[in-house]
């Protein structure tokens, strides 16, 4: 089961050429971009850790591809996405965001599905990579 997470979560995985595009669409509207990491993709995970801090001084896509890049090397195993962040509202809002990096076996979800009092169902989402330990999920 494929990760959908993003705003192009139902596209193929971008190449670092389409990723460098998307980088330079954020900096050509003034938008900061973070690089974000995780092993836990849950789809109510939505605080990734940071890989270093947000990019507000950076105009260069290419030294972000580096950061990207630098990030991949130091957890190849983990999901990663970039976020583009716009604060022309006063405010910093996830303008773009989507992942550039997948572990090579994504293990999906498994559902429970429970019944409640009047009949009412309810249902949990567990990450089958939460079975092993942090830093361990996507190895191998």
């Amino acid at each position: 089961m494929r990760i959908t997470q993003g705003t192009f979560s139902y596209l193929p995985d971008f190449t670092d050429e389409e990723i460098k595009a998307q980088v330079q669409y954020c900096l050509d509207h003034g938008w900061p971009i973070s690089v974000e990491y995780t092993d836990d993709p849950h789809p109510r995970n939505v605080y990734w850790e940071m890989f270093g801090m947000p990019m507000f001084d950076l105009k260069d896509p290419a030294a972000i591809m580096q950061e990207i890049n630098e990030c991949r090397r130091t957890f190849p195993n983990h999901y990663i996405k970039i976020s583009g962040y716009d604060r022309s509202h006063g405010r910093s809002t996830t303008a773009l965001s989507f992942i550039v990096n997948r572990p090579k076996h994504e293990p999906g979800f498994h559902v429970e599905r429970a019944e409640t009092n009047d009949r009412r169902i309810t249902y949990t989402i567990r990450s089958y990579a939460t079975d092993r330990p942090a830093g361990e999920r996507y190895e191998g």
